[in-house]
């Protein structure tokens, strides 16, 4: 699979220096982590699974989460499983396209059951995501991942959650992410990512971000963000990616504050339908998170909506600038500074390294945007609605 397949070839000529490499679910863990990009999260319950995971694999879906945790009603859960069971058989004896495919679990027995249940149709999956993840409960979930790799030979890779009430108090905080970060180092070659829960965050201070605001804007659960970047994702060898928290807003309220997308960039590109398109469905917002998720260290983001997933990857596409950039600092050895290609920053060779060496990953898996190509034309592109 690659990212932006869905787009006209002729127009991928047009857009990219450097286009999209491709990948699928047996690559290294951290291609794969990059890649990820918007991943869509699914109740495992509906009825047409099989034609939704093809259709949004179609749209540009390229990782996609079946959930039998929070979107399902303790009383489902079995009906839950057969469905989910029955509809992924479905999509492997059909063999048409599919993205990553994950299940989000609500217990480590879980895990080998479906896998057993799955029978060939568990070769769709590329992992599982582990809920309420901490020091305590993760080791389970990690424990019931290896011995179902080792019984049936096929590579499973987790992906843990950070969302416990502990994760986000003050007290606790530190000493759990200590905790987990000792526990994941210990599982590292099948860990993928660590995505953080921002819903259950602030659930714990009975709150919820309005669509005009950011996550970031949310101060108790910016700042276990801000740790959980701290102590998962270093970039000294220790650490992991870590996702965006999920966008969950798919349809325009009622608004207090300004539209958050300058009007100048759309106007450039004759695309001002497609601001007030993005704007009418609270996508400005969502497009001003992936930006800070990015400043902040995050990589890719949890949706709820194929909506989203235009807006997450055309922010996620390197930009010339970034590209020419980042080629300039790897290509100097001992260090020292330089006026960058485009003369107006400055580049320093050791400090911007591993900033350099993250943008070439991500270069590799969404391409880096032809000169002069902004983030406008390549939403348009990917099917922004």
């Amino acid at each position: 699979m690659r990212h932006f397949d869905q787009i006209d070839t002729a127009l991928r000529k047009h857009l990219f220096y450097r286009h999209p490499r491709g990948f699928d679910r047996h690559d290294d863990p951290a291609v794969l982590a990059v890649a990820l990009g918007a991943t869509l999260y699914t109740p495992a319950v509906r009825p047409r699974l099989a034609e939704d995971v093809a259709k949004a694999a179609a749209r540009g879906v390229r990782s996609l989460v079946v959930c039998l945790e929070d979107s399902i009603a303790d009383a489902d859960v079995p009906a839950a499983e057969r469905n989910a069971v029955t509809q992924l058989t479905r999509l492997h004896a059909e063999g048409g396209p599919a993205p990553l495919l994950f299940v989000r679990v609500r217990a480590p027995h879980q895990i080998g059951d479906l896998v057993d249940r799955l029978g060939a149709a568990a070769g769709l999956l590329t992992g599982f995501v582990l809920p309420k993840f901490t020091a305590e409960t993760g080791g389970a979930f990690l424990d019931a991942l290896a011995e179902t790799r080792a019984r049936t030979g096929r590579r499973l890779l987790a992906m843990p959650v950070i969302e416990s009430r502990d994760a986000v108090h003050a007290e606790t905080r530190a000493p759990l992410l200590r905790d987990v970060a000792a526990l994941l180092g210990k599982h590292r070659e099948h860990v993928l990512a660590v995505r953080i829960g921002a819903t259950d965050l602030s659930a714990a201070y009975g709150l919820r971000r309005p669509p005009d605001l950011t996550i970031y804007d949310i101060g108790p659960v910016a700042g276990a963000i801000s740790d959980v970047v701290n102590v998962l994702g270093r970039a000294d060898g220790t650490g992991f990616v870590v996702t965006g928290p999920v966008w969950e807003y798919f349809s325009a309220g009622e608004r207090i504050f300004k539209p958050q997308l300058r009007e100048a960039p759309f106007q450039a590109q004759r695309a001002v339908p497609l601001r007030q398109r993005l704007i009418g469905s609270d996508l400005d917002g969502l497009l001003r998170e992936v930006h800070l998720d990015k400043a902040n260290g995050l990589t890719g983001k949890t949706v709820i909506h194929p909506t989203h997933v235009a807006a997450v990857h055309a922010l996620s596409v390197v930009t010339h600038e970034e590209y020419c950039d980042a080629a300039d600092i790897l290509g100097v050895a001992g260090g020292g500074a330089m006026a960058s290609s485009y003369a107006n920053k400055m580049n320093e060779a050791k400090p911007h390294r591993a900033w350099a060496e993250r943008l070439m990953l991500r270069a590799r898996v969404f391409g880096v945007a032809a000169e002069g190509v902004t983030f406008v034309e390549l939403l348009e592109a990917a099917g922004a609605r």
